[in-house]
């Protein structure tokens, strides 16, 4: 799990250093080892054309960007990037943009899982004779990326050879100024598709659950998201201070010039001021040129619909190895752990409020409650903060029970499904949380939290209310029994490691410590999420 934000502005005398900083700082949530900004001077700058800027370091943003790391990170194009390391280690090395020198200068942020790494490598290493240099699938990404471009580059370089010669011919005949202007805008054009065809390229030979952005240096940033839309990335834009003309939504031109966002939630958009476009779809990638202005859109696959996949060679090899790729199928299958745990509450994903979702999942785990246990005694709702407190909310409402906050959170303590190791987490919950006695004392509670994984952080919780003087207590999960790894971008390496492996309900109680233990069935929790879908864009 990781937090990605893009920027172009259309003044090249702006800068993105701060807007970055504060939607990384929006995102925090989705990472808490590591952050970086990499930053881009705009071409025509009198001094550094297409210098970058990069910082990145372990730490929260807040520690790893000073003032001195900030006035350094100049351009008005920039990529940012918050890391909890789901694949590789948690070196400073692998802090991420990460960036390769060729061709152009390529950065990319990435959130997500590649889950053929090791076919990607030999890919990398042994035809494309590139070197990786940490265990991060991030690496793989950007340098087939950038091998692709590079391919491209030099095809389009002996093409132009060719053009040069047709154009010698033209001065000739005094059609030399038509012809430049000609020339300049079909390389706009061509580099446009470089792009959009190295996406492709990607999107055929990586699979797994992810969505990332690459900054290709005086060209542009691209985001783009896997086949099957499991990790999100958004698109926001708003009128450019520079602009002089009238006009709304995407639109580009010198009347009616955009500053232009991507990021991995809606609420780094929001609170940076810029309207809500839409989410990039699956298989699609979003170009925004740093040298126009405009915004470029392509769906990178489109495959028979007859068919789940086709195979096709690969056409970015340098040695003339013959390697296959396939098309995958598109659907719009996001992961479902987003809107249980991962995003923050007033997220937009996919149509979706998550918010809203949250009290529907509220809603039914009530009503499997009142299924299972009509003759209740429940006494009070409290919820394990932060993310299950509006579940908890409606569960209450349906319930007919006090809705009560008998936990309150230490806010500068990391979250403790994403820290390393099973001792951090056990040694951090109750430093993470204490309880308000008077909400415990002689009653019996029902504790509502939206998701439990290894078990650790419950049984504390459960402790700690029967330390606070709670006669019963009942524990309850939004989502439903977590029994097997998730590949596509969740912390959770082994089976062994998940409290509900192997375990049902009852014994799942009894290793947590409370008289019974209610789980969200997982038809309700799809449901909780695809009936607040748009009708014109269902989840799969």
């Amino acid at each position: 799990m990781c937090g990605i934000i893009a920027l172009l502005l259309a003044s090249e005398d702006d800068h993105v250093n701060q807007m970055l900083f504060d939607g990384l700082t929006v995102l925090q949530h989705r990472g808490q080892d590591a952050a970086g900004i990499v930053t881009a001077e705009s071409p025509n700058h009198p001094h550094h054309p297409n210098r970058l800027h990069l910082r990145k370091d372990n730490g929260l943003v807040k520690d790893v960007f000073q003032t001195h790391h900030m006035v350094e990170l100049r351009g008005n194009v920039g990529l940012g990037h918050v890391r909890y390391p789901t694949a590789g280690g948690s070196s400073c090395a692998e802090a991420q943009p990460l960036y390769t020198n060729y061709p152009h200068g390529i950065c990319v942020a990435h959130n997500g899982n590649l889950t053929n790494t090791d076919e990607l490598e030999g890919l990398v290493r042994d035809t494309y004779s590139r070197h990786i240099n940490t265990e991060s699938d991030s690496e793989l990404l950007l340098n087939i990326f950038a091998e692709s471009m590079a391919v491209q580059a030099k095809a389009a370089r002996s093409a132009g050879g060719a053009k040069a010669a047709a154009g010698a011919k033209a001065v000739n005949g005094g059609q030399q100024d038509h012809q430049d202007q000609d020339h300049q805008e079909q390389d706009q054009d061509d580099i446009v598709q470089q792009v959009f065809r190295s996406i492709t390229t990607v999107l055929q030979t990586c699979r797994g659950g992810y969505a990332g952005i690459y900054l290709i240096n005086g060209i542009g940033l691209v985001g783009f998201r896997d086949p099957h839309g499991i990790r999100p990335i958004v698109l926001g834009s708003r009128r450019s201070a520079c602009s002089a003309g009238a006009g709304t939504g995407t639109g580009t031109g010198t009347g009616n010039k955009m500053d232009y966002v991507l990021a991995s939630e809606s609420v780094a958009i929001d609170t940076l001021g810029f309207e809500l476009v839409r989410d990039v779809m699956p298989g699609e990638a979003i170009f925004l040129d740093m040298r126009s202005g405009e915004c470029h859109t392509h769906q990178c696959l489109s495959p028979p619909p007859a068919a789940t996949s086709t195979t096709t060679t690969n056409n970015t090899n340098t040695n003339n190895t013959n390697t296959t790729t396939t098309t995958p199928s598109l659907s719009l299958s996001p992961c479902i752990f987003e809107y249980v745990y991962f995003a923050r509450p007033d997220s937009i994903m996919d149509g979706v409020s998550v918010y809203e979702t949250r009290l529907k999942m509220g809603e039914k785990l009530a009503q499997k409650i009142e299924r299972l246990h009509p003759s209740h005694d429940i006494d009070v709702v409290i919820p394990i903060p932060d993310t299950s407190r509006t579940s908890a909310l409606q569960a209450a409402y349906i319930l007919g029970r006090p809705f009560r906050e008998g936990f309150i959170k230490n806010r500068y303590i990391a979250r403790t499904f994403i820290m390393p190791g099973q001792a951090s987490r056990k040694k951090s919950v109750r430093l993470k949380l204490n309880t308000i006695k008077s909400e415990f004392a002689g009653r019996n509670v029902l504790l509502v939290d939206d998701s439990i994984v290894r078990g650790t952080t419950a049984r504390e919780i459960v402790q700690m209310a029967r330390d606070a003087g709670a006669k019963k207590v009942y524990f309850t999960s939004a989502a439903p029994p977590i029994r097997y790894p998730n590949i596509y971008g969740i912390d959770i390496p082994t089976r062994q490691e998940l409290v509900a492996y192997e375990r049902n309900e009852e014994e799942i109680a009894k290793h947590i410590g409370c008289e019974w233990v209610v789980y969200q069935d997982l038809v309700d929790l799809e449901d909780s999420v695809r009936s607040l879908a748009r009708v014109d864009r269902p989840l799969d």
